[in-house]
């Protein structure tokens, strides 16, 4: 099998309806030994900030010597992305390996997996190859029945935050869907909420208790921000002083907070990690796709804000870094997200938009999300193609001396970073 056969057969199974469950994953894992039973885990879920989390923890976990596998999801600029080693994505050669070995146990299955269960186990399969000394674990959507939480007694369970997304699969309720993130929390292994709604820290904590896992949960009254700009940040925490990171946006000393917190949390169960590997490991971290600089002539800046609570912290972002100045947009956003609170909250800070239609079967056409700002005060155009918009939105915010802020869904991000 070909790179580009395993790519093929991989995106040929069908994920436009969901189909919870963890009977699949089970079998198709067991068919193949089950690798994950060799593996450390730190399993991640949450609303927002799970990629950034992961991406500092991998980070700082590799500076202290530890061989770490990754894996997270949605890809941002290509699909190797989704599972990496050392901070290496998976080649060519042996994803079409491990496909090659995945595929008839999968294609014997009377109910076939989904998509997302054939990542994961070509993901745990890969990593048990790759000998891991551990694997942070991104769960897809939910936690309850995703297929990664095929696993059992993780090192450090973590719920990032807690927010509407997903409604239709999740719930329509904050508490509903952290009960479906807390789905992850396994009996007796310790568990960090990261968050900061209290009503979704009230439902994790009491999941917790009846599985007899300890509950932790990030105090960030304690977070002081010392200095923010387009080169990084400076803050203290807990007992924790001028920590620097490079990530840019608001919300990325949140994350890293977090990850100071689950830090001291995984050095109780048995990791070394010295406070140099800390701090080198939180300046060094990359994370393609939040408020990441693209250009600087226009300064123009890429944010994969895509649901009302990410387009807020966006929102906080602009106004820390353009205080006296009102932004350019080129967006794109899916249908089933709350289009109209997004455009609401984008129109104190942006004066103009270049709408486009993401690449997705749920995308919104740009001629609805421009009518959409327009009414939310924001002057929009839409446009026929991604680089029609880049055209105008990179001429006209020159023109005004403003920075091109490019939001909306993840989705958009390799095809723009072709269009540069």
């Amino acid at each position: 099998m070909t790179y580009t056969e395993a790519l093929d057969y991989i995106h040929s199974i069908s994920w436009t309806f969901c189909k919870p469950g963890l009977e699949r994953i089970t079998q198709l894992c067991e068919g193949l030994e089950n690798p994950q039973k060799d593996l450390k885990f730190i399993h991640v879920a949450g609303t927002n900030g799970k990629g950034s989390f992961c991406a500092m923890l991998d980070s700082v976990l590799r500076e202290a010597g530890y061989r770490v596998g990754l894996y997270t999801s949605p890809y941002i600029r290509f699909f190797n992305e989704r599972m990496c080693v050392g901070g290496e994505p998976i080649d060519d050669g042996e994803l079409a390996e491990i496909t090659a070995y995945v595929r008839p146990i999968a294609d014997a299955m009377t109910d076939r997996p989904t998509e997302f269960e054939l990542i994961t186990a070509i993901a745990f399969e890969y990593f048990k190859r790759k000998a891991c000394d551990v694997v942070i674990l991104e769960a897809g959507m939910g936690g309850r029945l995703d297929s990664t939480n095929l696993i059992r007694e993780p090192l450090l369970s973590v719920i990032t935050g807690i927010a509407l997304d997903h409604t239709a699969y999740l719930g329509d309720t904050v508490e509903k869907i952290a009960e479906e993130k807390a789905g992850i929390i396994k009996d007796g292994s310790p568990v960090l909420y990261g968050g900061e709604d209290a009503c979704a820290k009230g439902v994790i904590q009491r999941i917790a208790e009846e599985k007899g896992s300890e509950f932790f949960a990030v105090d960030h009254s304690h977070l002081s921000l010392r200095e923010a700009t387009l080169e990084g940040s400076i803050f203290d925490f807990e007992e924790f002083r001028e920590v620097q990171i490079s990530l840019l946006g608001m919300y990325q000393p949140r994350n890293a907070a977090v990850v100071l917190s689950a830090l001291r949390r995984l050095r109780r169960r048995g990791l070394t990690v010295s406070e140099a590997a800390l701090r080198n490991g939180l300046k060094k971290a990359v994370w393609h796709g939040r408020f990441e600089i693209l250009e600087r002539d226009p300064l123009m800046i890429f944010d994969g804000a895509h649901n009302p609570q990410g387009i807020r912290s966006a929102v906080e972002s602009i106004r820390q870094y353009f205080p006296d100045k009102k932004v350019y947009l080129l967006t794109g956003v899916l249908r089933d997200k709350d289009y109209t609170a997004i455009a609401r909250d984008l129109s104190a800070v942006a004066s103009h938009a270049f709408t486009i239609t993401p690449n997705s079967p749920r995308a919104l056409s740009a001629e609805e999300y421009a009518e959409t700002l327009r009414t939310a005060g924001v002057a929009a155009e839409a446009c026929p193609t991604l680089s029609d918009a880049l055209r105008r939105a990179r001429r006209a915010a020159r023109e005004a001396g403003a920075p091109l802020l490019c939001l909306g869904s993840l989705y958009v991000y390799a095809d723009l970073i072709r269009e540069i």
